[in-house]
This record gives C-alpha cells, structure tokens and sequence, in this order.
C-alpha cells in the first residue's frame, strides 16, 4: 500500500534557490519536501558556476605562466596536465555539492526525495504531487508549493546534430571530458560559448566560435564586443561571424562540420563540438495543467513580483520565471519570497530589481541596467534623455600597471534625476567592480555625490570621478 507524505511546503528543484528556502521553511516551524531528480544545487554547482569558475582559474595560471616573461619571471617550457585540472574541478564540485547533502540532511523539518517530481492537482487535502524515483512511487499532498526547476542546454535542430556522439557535446558533456580536445568548435558566440571558448584555449586546445550574428555578445555594445574579440583573437582563437552550422558528419577520426559563411560553404575538420545555443526551462514534466497553471510559447512560468504563478499557493524561482538565468538571481528569489513570508506587508518585489551579471572571459565583463544601445532607443521612443561616458582600461593606471589594459568603462544616467542607469565594466576585476555601481544605483543617489568621493589610489576604480566628470548627452 502506497503512502502519502503531507507537508506544509513542496519544493521541487533543488537549484539555487531551494537549498535555503528549505532551510528557512524548515525554521519556521514547517514540514518541507525537497524533491530533486538529478544532483542537489543544480546547474550552478554542478555544470556551472562552480565547476567552469575553478576550470578558469587553471586557465588563467597556465595563460600567466606562458607569460611569465613579459614580467621577468622566466618559467621555462609551460605543459598543461589537462586530466589534473579536470580532477581539481570536479573535487570543488563534490566538496560544494557534499556541503548542500550535508547541510539539508541535518535540518530537522526537511525531508530530500530522489526522484522526478509532478503535479497531480489540487485537493481539499492541498497540492496533489507525484515523485518517481528507483524505488517507485510516491504520494505527497502540500499546503504550498515552490517550483525551482531551472534550465537544460537546447540542441538545434541540425543534420547530423547527434547528441549521442561522445563529440559532440554541450556544457555538462565538456566538463566530462578526461582529455584537451585537439580543434574544439563552439556553436554559439554569447556568453556560455566565449568563456569555454577562453578556458580551452588557454588549456591547449585549437577553438574556433561559429556565431551566425555580425558580432560575438550581441547583447553588449559594438565597444565591448570588438573588445572582447580583439583578446580573444590576440590569444589564437578565431571566431567565424556571420555564420551557420549547416550539417554535421560524424568520421571515425574526427567530425566534419558544414559551414556556411557570405554564402559559401566549407567544410571543417574538428575534434570536438560545443553546443552553446541557449537553454530551455524544465517545466515540461511538472504536469502543471493538473493544476491549471499554463506555461508561455517557451515553456516559461509567469510570475507576480513575489514571484507567485497566477495559481495561489505555488511560486516559481529561478531561471523559469524569464526573470534572469543566472545563480544570483535564483537565490535573490529566494530572498523575496522569505522575507514576504516573514513579513507580509513588505512585499518585496522582483519587479524592482535592476538585473547586474557577469561573463567571466578573462578580463571578465560585467553589466548592469542599460547600455548605449538600449538608452538610445528608449530615448527615441520616450523623449527622456541621457548622459553617458566612456572610458578605455589603457587609460587605467593599475591595468597598466598589471598588464591587463583590454577593455572600456562606460557609465550612463538619466539627465533629469542624474540617477544611474546603467553601467558597462570590461576589464581587470571588472564583476567584482560592477558591483559597486549597482549597489550605489539602489540607493538611487546623485551620480554626483560618487563623483564627488575620495577614491583609492591605484585602483581600477579611481578613475570613476574622472569619467563621470566626461558625461556628455548620448
């Protein structure tokens, strides 16, 4: 006979906002269910964040070690343990994703199901919920539900496109690997695509990028894009615009890519393929028309500022809210659904949030709220005008100093309340510096009074003072 668990709160998912909504659940004296079919911390621990962050360090000292003599430390012939770097990775993984295990498994009040979790409908008992996992079936009513599920890699619909050929692969299957691929070819030049692209480079690797748009980072301005592709170049990765994957052929030796580029076709011989053409949320399984929530063309939740769904009682965290597909902002949900738990009236709101992210290429990028682009065009759609100022890391004393000279500042304000409104840092400590215009943009103070600051001296961030005093109409 089969059994039902009740609890106050199901949480399927277990991605980065799960975890400690769990926790702070559990704390507040309530029975909570946290069903996860696949690894505790999901995409970020496992075949994210963690995982590339500590691959692009090894990158970063071999790519310092081969340059050893431009500072005048001379290293001698530089190799690269390939598998070494691979195993320090996946212990960060193991040791990151260990400390999630052990840290619900000692929270009283909250209960881990291994295994696929779906809706089954609304009761007067509550929320009707189905987890398969190895040993069968299980029951479970709730009283509340939070829906953390996250996203998968998408894989285009291409001749030849076989993800069950060992080299072709998208970011969980590269991380796999035990061994540098000779030629790896990446399809998709954003963000995911040019840092794998960087990293195995700096590993060894022959990496060429296939982007079908004019310019790699489409979303960034053409001063930041032709930045990031002049380092990219410079360290031997050659980067194909304006170009499609037509077909895949799989040889024995190695793959043949079809390329087609100004309307011509060649064909490319690779060791590897790299799928890095965007994601899809995982809602597809959640059965949420047994509840009556619908998802949009995409397969995305709509969410309130609370981040509830238009069904009472379930929330949706994380990347399948269309409310930013990065760790941050996951676990910041998590933050405004405890604290309008905790307190009611406050109603904190995602809705007032500016989103701020990072794409960790050395020198990383990072950006928050509008860029040129963007300010333009609400500028001639609104009438509302801006100021904007830009600034070139090889006018930057420390990057000089460093070595380290790629890149632009740009900040940008709105003319009429001289509040921040966006900001561009591609540079040295360039996502940890963004951080200092957007937690100065929530207080929404003067650009003048930071203008107006002392700053340190040599930083990277002296030099805002000096920028902002060049703001000029856009």
């Amino acid at each position: 006979m089969t059994t039902t668990l009740h609890c106050d709160a199901l949480i399927i998912g277990a991605g980065q906002a799960a975890p400690a909504l769990a926790v702070a659940l559990a704390g507040r004296g309530e029975r909570v269910i946290l069903v996860e079919g696949n690894q505790l911390g999901g995409t970020c621990v496992n075949v994210g964040c963690t995982p590339t962050k500590t691959l692009r360090k090894s990158a970063r000292v071999a790519y310092m070690a081969i340059r050893g003599a431009e500072f005048g430390v001379n290293t001698g012939a530089v190799t690269i343990d390939f598998a070494k770097a691979m195993d320090r990775m996946q212990e960060r993984v193991l040791a990151s994703r260990g400390g999630l295990e052990g840290w619900l498994a000692n929270t009283p009040n909250v209960t881990v199901l291994r295994g696929w979790g779906s809706l089954a409908g609304h009761t007067a008992q509550g929320f009707q919920a189905v987890v398969d996992g190895d040993t069968g079936q299980q029951h479970i009513t709730a009283n509340r539900v939070y829906l953390n599920t996250g996203t998968r890699p998408f894989m285009p619909p291409i001749e030849g496109l076989d993800g069950n050929d060992p080299r072709i692969l998208n970011n969980e299957g590269l991380l796999q690997l035990r061994e540098c691929p000779k030629h790896l070819f990446i399809l998709g030049g954003s963000y995911i695509g040019l840092e794998f692209a960087q990293i195995f480079r700096r590993l060894g690797a022959e990496v060429t990028v296939i982007e079908p748009s004019s310019r790699i980072a489409m979303r960034e301005d053409e001063i930041v894009t032709n930045a990031i592709t002049e380092f990219l170049a410079e360290e031997g990765i050659k980067i194909l615009t304006e170009s499609t994957l037509d077909k895949v052929q799989s040889n024995a030796a190695s793959l043949t890519l079809h390329i087609k580029s100004g309307g011509v076709v060649q064909a490319l011989e690779a060791s590897h393929l790299l799928v890095a053409t965007g994601r899809l949320p995982n809602t597809e399984r959640l059965n949420l028309a047994s509840i009556g929530l619908l998802v949009d063309a995409r397969g995305y939740l709509d969410t309130n500022g609370q981040l509830e769904t238009s069904v009472p009682g379930v929330w949706a965290l994380g990347d399948i809210n269309k409310r930013g597909a990065f760790t941050h902002t996951s676990y910041h949900d998590f933050e405004i659904v405890r604290d309008n738990l905790k307190e009611p009236n406050a109603l904190r709101s995602a809705d007032d949030r500016v989103t701020v992210y990072a794409m960790f290429t050395d020198p990383p990028l990072g950006r928050v709220g509008l860029n040129r682009s963007v300010a333009k065009a609400e500028g001639e759609r609104t009438g509302r005008q801006f100021l904007i100022a830009e600034h070139h890391m090889r006018f930057v004393s420390r990057a000089k100093e460093e070595s380290e000279t790629h890149g632009v500042i740009q900040f940008i304000v709105d003319a009429k309340t001289e509040k921040f409104v966006g900001a561009t840092v591609l540079g040295i400590n360039g996502d940890e510096i963004i951080q200092v215009v957007s937690n100065y943009m929530a207080t929404g103070a003067s650009y003048k009074l930071m203008r107006n600051c002392l700053p340190v001296h040599p930083t990277v961030t002296e030099f805002f003072p000096t920028i902002l005093d060049k703001l000029a109409a856009l």
